[in-house]
């Protein structure tokens, strides 16, 4: 793997950042309908489904306007109660998202698509008012998934009009070609020269605060606050669904989560699996693309997660939504999958809905969508050896190696005319996705607030205070 190329403008090639299934995937036309809705549209219709909602507090939070947490992605369940009450839960919100090649063509004429839309409604906004750094070059930084991050360099060279740097940023090995210098990022050019990064897009998604700083001049889009603040860190994020929470109490407007049972120690797990019923989700709080996540619906799986050494000494755990016959016990009662349309052999898949959402001068407005299935059909009754992560979880990341990713396509369904009628939901549950998107992202991006003093210094005693795991803590880079 090349360790970073130049892009250069009108360089963009749409079959380099979509995959094929989506490159000529049509749009349905209600997903259409839906990112084509007005603001006021959206707040009437929520409203009047939703008649205790503040009609005015959710119009203000539709227009907010993050700080730190300005791109977000979060992965929705679609649950129903025993009484038929169907809802969407949040289930984490990524500070990085994939979503851009997974998404047809809101309009035909555009072959730049979303990946246009969040550059320049998103990204460019944040260069403006920014201190100049001498000579700084544009760069897009990456881990994984290079089929988008390829797409948002060739995006910003195209909007800009300039080369842009495009870096493979691993975990390590980067040194001979990557440095901070005065808290400025910077690229050695193949001439030996070191230039400055003045600004960069980032899709560094495995524990990027090992090596890109939380207070860096380089401005960077998100921002290493966000994944700490909960973007990239489950725990936090838990924390501040609960704050925000009891800051909406009256508004008719909350964040819908599984109950969740923050800073756990690896030896307390199989009292809180025991507590909800058998049945339960343990995460790694600090993980993501489905790694460290653990579901327990038998004796065998608690088992074996119990005999698995980690880095970190907290986890979180969370009640387990799956088929009513065996979902979690928890205080707010059973939630259980809708899941997909049944097939011709009358077998439902669990999935999820993922919703990206940008900010922008006026507000916070949906960009793509797309849909997850789980390997395996939901069974009814378990098995002994029911391997249940093939019946929930529904993430593509496949990893191939220590630095190496594969994705599991055949499980994806997209937003187009033939795969949105399997899925099972409809425009209100389109609607109802993103504002609890958008809750979750505002609670986030409070906490990155609070975590900053008014020097824009890292609040470390307030950070540990709240996730006090010395694994984590130690790995955190405060400056280049």
């Amino acid at each position: 793997m090349e360790n970073y190329k130049l892009v250069k403008p009108k360089s963009f090639v749409a079959e380099d950042h979509w995959y094929p299934k989506a490159l000529n995937a049509t749009i349905h036309p209600m997903v259409a309908f839906f990112l084509n809705l007005s603001k006021e549209r959206i707040v009437e219709r929520y409203c009047h489904l939703n008649p205790k909602v503040d009609r005015a507090y959710l119009t203000n939070i539709l227009s907010y306007r993050p700080k730190h947490f300005r791109w977000a992605g979060a992965d929705l369940i679609h649950v129903t109660t025993e009484q038929g009450k169907k809802q969407m839960v949040v289930i984490e919100n990524n500070s990085c998202p994939s979503g851009q090649k997974s998404m047809p063509l809101l309009d035909d004429n555009d072959e730049l698509g979303g990946y246009r839309k969040l550059i320049k409604e998103t990204f460019i906004p944040t260069l403006k008012g920014q201190r100049k750094i001498e000579d700084g070059v544009m760069a897009v930084l990456y881990d994984k998934n290079p089929m988008e991050a390829s797409g948002y360099a060739a995006t910003i060279a195209e909007l800009l009009n300039e080369d842009v740097y495009y870096i493979y940023f691993p975990k390590e090995g980067y040194s001979d070609y990557l440095r901070y210098k005065d808290d400025i990022l910077q690229i050695k050019t193949t001439e030996g020269e070191w230039k400055n990064i003045r600004a960069a897009f980032r899709y560094v998604t495995q524990k990027p605060w090992t090596r890109i700083p939380i207070v860096c001049k380089t401005k960077i889009l998100n921002p290493i606050l966000a994944c700490i603040a909960g973007g990239r860190n489950k725990a936090i994020a838990a924390k501040a669904y609960e704050f925000y929470n009891a800051e909406l109490e009256g508004t008719g407007l909350s964040i819908n989560m599984p109950e969740t049972i923050w800073d756990v120690s690896q030896n307390e797990v199989p009292m809180w699996v025991k507590k909800m019923g058998g049945h339960a989700v343990v995460k790694i709080p600090y993980s993501n693309a489905g790694q460290g996540v653990f579901t327990i619906v038998s004796q065998q799986e608690l088992d074996n997660f119990m005999a698995m050494e980690f880095d970190y000494d907290q986890f979180i755990v969370q009640s387990l939504i799956g088929n009513y016959q065996w979902s979690s016990n928890s205080s707010k009662g059973k939630y259980f999958h809708v899941g997909t349309i049944p097939n011709r052999k009358g077998e439902t898949f669990v999935n999820d809905l993922r919703v990206m959402v940008n900010a922008t001068a006026d507000g916070i407005k949906p960009l793509c969508v797309y849909s997850r299935k789980a390997k395996d059909p939901l069974l009814n009754e378990l098995a002994p050896d029911t391997n249940s992560w093939d019946m929930l979880g529904t993430n593509l990341s496949v990893k191939e190696g220590e630095a190496s990713w594969g994705s599991d396509t055949n499980r994806l369904m997209l937003m187009d005319r033939r795969d949105f009628n399997k899925i099972g939901i409809g425009l209100d549950d389109l609607i109802e996705g993103y504002i609890q998107t958008v809750l979750s992202m505002i609670a986030i991006d409070n906490m990155a607030v609070n975590l900053m003093n008014s020097s824009g210094k890292f609040r470390k005693k307030l950070f540990k205070s709240l996730n006090d795991d010395d694994g984590l803590i130690k790995e955190i880079l405060l400056q280049g």
